[in-house]
């Protein structure tokens, strides 16, 4: 027999899935005369938003490597305004910041970056400081088998970059000699003299000689030399002693000066035994230039008039093909990027990933590289007792 107690039926909670929102990604216009590279193409950032990724690109960002706001808008992308690129979870700028654009940034926020050590100011390191911006230099990253990935693949492209462009230079009939690097049949080809034996270096040796030139290749590492003629046969290598360098930068048509460890300089008393008209290059990245006497003109500017028999010494290698640089890098990124997801979050990535440690140097509000602490004049702090700490 039923009970006159009558039950009223209660709502019951339903479970509810809350959406995580997305990380996003602020690609900034590079603002810098000095820095023409964009770091992400519109494939790249396709694979982005495909993974969950909100990516904020500047209107005309990406001018400079001949890709419209349209084929970004294609991939999934926002055209914003400056601000609102800046005011995203991670910035990606190949440049070093102003301090405004720094104080446009969201608090606690990823910047990836070059170090750009040279190029830093106090100011805009301070205010990475002040606003707990976890900046990290890419070129500094290195990956599960102590490679450093960013760093190796612009360094190979300046290489390559440099012999090509040299080509061109020494080719020019109104501002050069209006000579093949490699020659003809019945005349002797260019001389090109490396220093340095690393990756750029073997890039550059690897060029010259697939188009005919005569490489020399010099370095106090005598391993890297033997490593560097294994890899590129036909190279004549030495190690730096003065008199031999004296006279292969005597006859040589192109210079090309690439990461030597302990810096090497070439004085003006050594410049002045050059031919006129050489061509000269520095590849070194974000440090003291090998040809301190020489004035410094961007080789994406406007060439200079060999002819006359002016040195110069020629800078900025990669920004020339900053298109070929985009694709390079966004290979790179997007290893990045996974790892970023994977690890769920910009924090846990820097706990998780010892390879992006070693390459932060703001964190939490303090400086962690000791070459950007001493600009700002502060102390440098180990980052693992930080992140113990965070």
């Amino acid at each position: 027999m039923l009970s006159d107690t009558s039950y009223t039926p209660q709502p019951q909670e339903a479970a509810v899935m809350t959406k995580p929102r997305r990380l996003t990604i602020g690609l900034p216009s590079c603002c810098e005369a000095g820095e023409r590279r964009f770091p992400l193409t519109p494939e790249a950032v396709a694979v982005l938003t495909d993974a969950g990724y909100a990516v904020k690109i500047q209107e005309g960002a990406a001018r400079v490597i001949h890709y419209s706001d349209a084929a970004y808008l294609k991939a999934g992308a926002e055209i914003c305004s400056r601000e609102d690129a800046l005011s995203s979870d991670i910035v990606i700028d190949l440049a070093p910041l102003s301090d405004s654009d720094i104080r446009k940034m969201r608090r606690g926020s990823m910047l990836l970056s070059l170090l750009n050590e040279n190029r830093q100011s106090p100011q805009s390191v301070k205010q990475l400081l002040d606003r707990h911006i976890i900046a990290v230099a890419i070129d500094l990253i290195t990956d599960r088998r102590g490679n450093t990935p960013f760093y190796d693949i612009l360094s190979e492209i300046d290489g390559r970059a440099a012999v090509a462009l040299s080509a061109s230079l020494l080719a020019d009939p109104l501002h050069g000699k209006g000579i093949l690097l490699g020659g003809v049949a019945g005349i002797v080809p260019c001389e090109v003299t490396v220093i340095g034996s690393g990756i750029a270096a073997c890039a550059a040796a690897s060029s010259a000689l697939g188009a005919g030139a005569m490489v020399r290749m010099f370095d106090n590492d005598v391993y890297r030399l033997r490593e560097a003629s294994r890899s590129v046969p036909g190279i004549i290598t030495s190690a730096l002693h003065p008199h031999v360098v004296a006279n292969a930068l005597r006859s040589a048509d192109v210079v090309i000066a690439t990461e030597v460890s302990p810096r090497y300089r070439i004085d003006s008393d050594m410049v002045e035994i050059m031919k006129k008209g050489v061509v000269i290059m520095d590849l070194n990245h974000d440090r003291a230039p090998m040809f301190p006497s020489l004035p410094e003109v961007d080789v994406a500017s406007s060439p200079v008039d060999n002819g006359t028999g002016r040195r110069v010494c020629y800078t900025g290698i990669g920004n020339a093909v900053p298109r070929t640089s985009a694709m390079a890098l966004s290979n790179t990124f997007l290893s990045l990027m996974r790892d970023i997801l994977s690890c769920e979050g910009v924090n846990n990535t820097v706990k998780m990933r010892p390879g992006l440690q070693c390459a932060v140097y703001t964190f939490l509000g303090k400086a962690v590289n000791r070459r950007i602490a001493r600009i700002a004049g502060v102390r440098a702090m180990d980052v693992s007792l930080l992140l113990n700490c965070s």
